[in-house]
């Protein structure tokens, strides 16, 4: 059987062996309706490219890789927001013929850093998507950068001076949320804050304060629990509001875990949610959409996200200047049935 080569997918497209290569490699400049016609001769054919001739002649490796952090680490996983950023990462990839290397580690080793270090130097990636938690913990950052491999930090919580970042507006939509939950006539509105190593979480709560501020409403410290983004640190969070004598009638999770577990809890007790209890989260992950009701939450453009920090690394590789200014990717409210008027 006749393998196809790059000769039989240049005639078939009726261009030249080096506009195949170009589109196999994904460099610019390649008009889109060259690019449609080299893509549909290649899979009409069948073809498939030496990758290994390809990445010497080129002295890259078309690779990148995205490491997160390990959702099976935890009690209860959720790998929601890994998916996601996994489906932005390669739909990138795909774009330019690059691969996509996707790599759990779980940060709270004390050799977190080593351990990513000599992964990258290991396999050579052309760059590097650097999902938080891991995004801002210093001693992984430090790791990456002493590679000399160029990387690309999302939802680090912060950004230093002339870096670029991939990043949401967690602050300002969490405060929209909670006017939200005000205008439904909630004033005891309780939040559950996220693990404390996770920046980008913190700036939730940030947005909580300033939403209950701009809707008049009084800052309690009462109605505030420390919880770990897990499913059973929201069951716990929630045990301690819904215990009170004066209870909120509406609880903001700074994830979708926590507000899962709360809901659980509101049904072991016997509270009608949203009749009783509103509920609401922040991710907008597979789960929120599968428990009963239905969370309100925040939708995260995680596959944005991360197919935008994809994106920059593959087109520095082709030698394009990088960014040195964060780009943000707004986040938006996903209302459904899990919250509802305030009880009389």
């Amino acid at each position: 059987m006749h393998t196809a080569t790059i000769d039989d997918v240049a005639q078939l497209a009726g261009v030249s062996i080096k506009t195949v290569s170009r589109v196999v490699n994904g460099e610019p400049n390649v008009r889109e309706s060259t690019r449609r016609k080299v893509q549909e001769a290649i899979a009409r054919l069948n073809y498939r490219p030496n990758l290994a001739a390809r990445n010497l002649a080129t002295k890259s490796s078309h690779l990148i890789t995205l490491i997160y952090d390990d959702p099976s680490a935890y009690e209860a996983p959720s790998a929601g927001y890994v998916i996601r950023m996994q489906q932005g990462a390669l739909q990138a990839c795909r774009t330019a013929s690059f691969d996509l290397l996707i790599h759990p580690c779980r940060y709270g080793e004390p050799d977190v850093g080593q351990q990513i270090k000599a992964l990258i130097e290991r396999v050579r990636p052309d760059g590097i998507v650097l999902a938080a938690p891991l995004s801002n913990i210093e001693q992984v950052v430090t790791a990456v950068a002493a590679t000399g491999t160029r990387f690309v930090r999302v939802s680090p919580g912060d950004a230093g001076d002339d870096e670029f970042i991939v990043a949401t507006n967690d602050r300002e939509v969490s405060a929209e949320m909670t006017r939200y939950l005000a205008s439904l006539g909630h004033r005891k509105i309780a939040f559950i804050t996220g693990h404390a190593s996770h920046k980008a979480v913190a700036n939730r709560f940030l947005g909580y304060k300033d939403g209950l501020r701009q809707r008049g409403i009084p800052y309690s410290e009462d109605l505030v629990v420390a919880g770990d983004n897990s499913i059973g640190s929201g069951e716990k969070a929630a045990y301690q509001l819904l215990d009170k004598a004066d209870r909120p009638t509406a609880i903001f999770a700074a994830n979708d875990d926590m507000a899962a577990g709360v809901i659980r809890v509101a049904f072991n007790l016997g509270l009608d949610v949203p009749g009783e209890l509103s509920v609401a989260g922040c991710d907008d992950v597979s789960l929120a959409r599968q428990i009963f009701p239905a969370l309100t939450t925040i939708r995260q453009p995680l596959s944005q996200m991360a197919g935008h920090a994809t994106l920059s690394l593959i087109r520095q590789s082709f030698g394009e200047a990088p960014k040195t200014e964060a780009e943000i990717i707004y986040g938006s409210l996903k209302i459904r049935e899990s919250t509802g008027p305030a009880p009389e």
